[in-house]
């Protein structure tokens, strides 16, 4: 696993040790990013689930301002540190141990707002619509946030969700990118 663009290319990343998390491959990586811009001009990032913090970093390697990282395993907290590490850029970034829901009302009370979002939960815990209608009810979002949901072909994302636009759907085999934009509406 490496970053595959921007500033910190080629830099070797670890995955976390186990079978709970399962990395984003390079290959899919390279086709979200080039999705969803291949290149940022700042914007902050909020990668929910971050397991090695691969998705985060990519984005900052690509112009992102700022990334926030949240995971809740501390094998992951570890490895997402180490990667971090490795970019030699460690004030762009945020880790956070923890669980997402209560994360979520913690950057709420801070006032943060994220322009990209990454949602790569664990395959069997499927809460995405329910944390999507978080980000917006705790104002997290703005208009023209993207975000990003990686999951298997089973967990079926509605195509019509409430202040989102549906922007694409591509499967990868076993794995399925979702992507949203926010446009607006009710909390």
């Amino acid at each position: 696993m490496r970053v595959v663009a921007g500033n910190y290319k080629g830099r070797k990343l670890k995955a976390v040790s186990g079978t709970k998390t399962r990395p984003t491959t390079d290959k899919i990586k390279e086709s979200m990013f080039n999705i969803i811009g291949p290149y940022f001009n700042g914007g902050n990032v909020l990668d929910v689930f971050a397991g090695s913090g691969a998705l985060g970093i990519e984005a900052v390697s690509r112009g992102a301002k700022h990334a926030v990282l949240i995971d809740r395993s501390y094998q992951a907290i570890k490895t997402i540190n180490d990667n971090v590490a490795t970019t030699k850029d460690e004030q762009r970034f945020f880790v956070i141990k923890g669980d997402s829901f209560k994360i979520l009302k913690v950057l709420a009370a801070k006032e943060e707002q994220f322009n990209y979002v990454f949602f790569d939960p664990p395959y069997r815990e499927q809460k995405i619509v329910k944390m999507i209608q978080d980000l917006v009810k705790f104002h997290l979002v703005i208009t023209g946030t993207v975000i990003v949901c990686e999951t298997d072909q089973n967990a079926h994302l509605p195509s019509e969700l409430s202040g989102f636009d549906l922007l694409k759907q591509v499967d990868y085999g076993i794995t399925e990118l979702t992507y949203y934009k926010f446009i607006g509406g009710e909390d």
